[in-house]
């Protein structure tokens, strides 16, 4: 596949589906690999085979929660792959070797185990391969990447970063996913045999990407999709422009045959490629004229002739605004801590355009923001809250109040016999205590701080910990990074060990 990198963001439809399959959990996950089933799928779907227990033990959470394998984006930076100017960072590399399949753990260490012939397989061949993804919420999109184990890699060992090797990158335009989207990688010809390919689908606004393992068999004989038409697909037909705004335009038109992906043309430059039939191209200039047209590109990889143009027109922003906007809808959670809930949203729609939104919890307003994102923090843990969110058009008419969204933060972790420190507790300078398992001590005074993330709180141990990005470290002090043990040479905060000169392994 070929797409271009873009620096500006389109949005494309959202298409919200589901199988029947699992419980209510669905609304607040997010996505994985239907075709071929990943490893998180076999487990929610052998749950009603070898039974619950028997599921749960060998896969863990994720028998509930296939989609729900996330944790922080920035995995092929090691492959190679920058981010986009326009996209939200990632704040390290991804899940550390070893927890790549799980998503450091994110619903339990189970998933990530690895033994030759202990997971369900998939049998195929080298060559091309189809791999669809079912979204349970779908989010704004900066790319999609594909790895495979590469020949003699050990079955035997949890998966790390050199077992892989990167087979396909299909970047994005920062549009939303859509339901059951579907790539079309390249298997090695020269693999063969037991191999695992891993899906990291990276959201664009923020730092989360979703991790997807597919365990395959690969064998010799004929392709596994249908031989490639030697012609050229067709001119995409019934192109559309509606929903003209004064910033934005909606394209659409109709789906051809044996085409894998369309490529969109603005004034005759290349600005986006999409394998839906829909795009909402935004951040264009009020009163001014815009010509479109689509391409075609076929499974074979050859280009249709570009369709008639579409002559478009945006609105004025002086012209006089006399409607409301629609109300924001599908509010989920992308994260929910002890003392945070990240909100997301589908944007509104308004001739003129969306200016800003205002968020409120519990009937009472918290904050007006022009994303369709907001962290809420500061909240308490095992609390529930209510979210609703209005928006508001450039002419400042307002909508109506979206549907309530409710939501439960975490309860506080507290391992029996391992934890003295109690957050309802004030300490003061000396003071001891143990978290964890490992012992700290006050510097000064404190109170509901977190041993292992506050400065508050000096370690009084010798053990490498994990590293945490709002934890204060002095000199010799030791931090696990991606499976590998760093010593500070001096005080340190937020410096990645991996990149920072702060850090020295040892």
């Amino acid at each position: 596949m070929k797409k271009n990198d873009l620096g500006f963001i389109l949005t494309a439809s959202i298409i919200l589906g589901g199988l029947g399959v699992f419980t209510s959990q669905d609304a607040s996950a997010h996505g994985y690999i239907s075709s071929p089933p990943s490893r998180a799928y076999y487990g929610a779907l052998e749950k009603n085979t070898i039974g619950y227990q028997a599921a749960q033990q060998k896969y863990g959470a994720v028998i509930n929660e296939p989609q729900s394998l996330e944790t922080g984006k920035g995995f092929s930076k090691d492959f190679g792959i920058n981010l986009y100017s326009w996209e939200t960072g990632a704040s390290g590399n991804g899940p550390a070797d070893g927890k790549i399949v799980s998503a450091n753990d994110a619903l339990g260490s189970q998933i990530s185990v690895q033994k030759d012939n202990y997971w369900k397989m998939n049998d195929i061949n080298s060559g091309k391969l189809n791999i669809t993804w079912h979204y349970t919420a779908t989010h704004a999109t900066s790319r999609w990447t594909y790895y495979i184990t590469k020949n003699g890699w050990n079955p035997n060992s949890p998966i790390k970063r050199s077992d892989l090797q990167l087979i396909s990158n299909v970047p994005f335009t920062g549009a939303q996913a859509n339901t059951n989207l579907t790539h079309t990688v390249d298997i090695p010809a020269d693999h063969k045999g037991y191999h695992v390919i891993l899906g990291v689908w990276d959201v664009s606004n923020t730092g989360a990407a979703f991790y997807q393992a597919v365990d395959v068999n690969i064998k010799n004989g004929a392709e596994t999709t249908p031989p490639k038409p030697e012609k050229a697909p067709t001119a995409p037909t019934n192109v559309k422009a509606t929903d003209i705004t004064a910033t934005s335009a909606k394209l659409t038109w109709t789906k051809g045959d044996n085409v894998q992906e369309y490529n969109i043309y603005r004034n005759n430059n290349k600005i986006a490629t999409t394998s839906a039939n829909v795009i909402v191209d935004e951040q264009l200039k009020e009163n001014t004229p815009y010509a479109y047209q689509v391409e075609a590109v076929g499974t074979n990889g050859l280009l249709s002739e570009k369709s008639s143009p579409v002559n478009v027109l945006t609105k004025s922003a002086e012209q006089k605004d006399t409607q409301n906007p629609t109300a924001p809808t599908g509010i989920h959670s992308m994260e929910t801590t002890t003392s945070s809930v990240d909100l997301m949203w589908t944007k509104s729609d308004h001739f003129l355009g969306v200016k800003n939104y205002e968020v409120f919890r519990d009937g009472k307003k918290i904050t007006t923001t022009g994303n369709t994102h907001f962290k809420d923090t500061g909240l308490k843990a095992d609390a529930t809250y209510t979210y609703t969110i209005k928006a508001y058009s450039l002419g400042g008419n307002a909508s109506e109040l979206s549907q309530v969204f409710t939501v439960t933060t975490k309860k506080e972790a507290v391992i029996s016999g391992k934890t003295t420190w109690d957050k309802a507790k004030v300490y003061h300078s000396g003071d001891e205590v143990l978290y964890n398992g490992l012992k700290y001590q006050a510097k000064w005074w404190t109170q509901n701080e977190k041993p292992d993330e506050s400065d508050a709180w000096k370690a009084l141990f010798t053990t490498a910990v994990e590293w945490n990005a709002k934890k204060a470290y002095n000199a010799g002090e030791r931090v696990t990074f991606q499976g590998k043990t760093y010593k500070a040479k001096w005080w340190a905060k937020g410096a990645q060990p991996s990149t920072s000169t702060v850090w020295e392994l040892v």
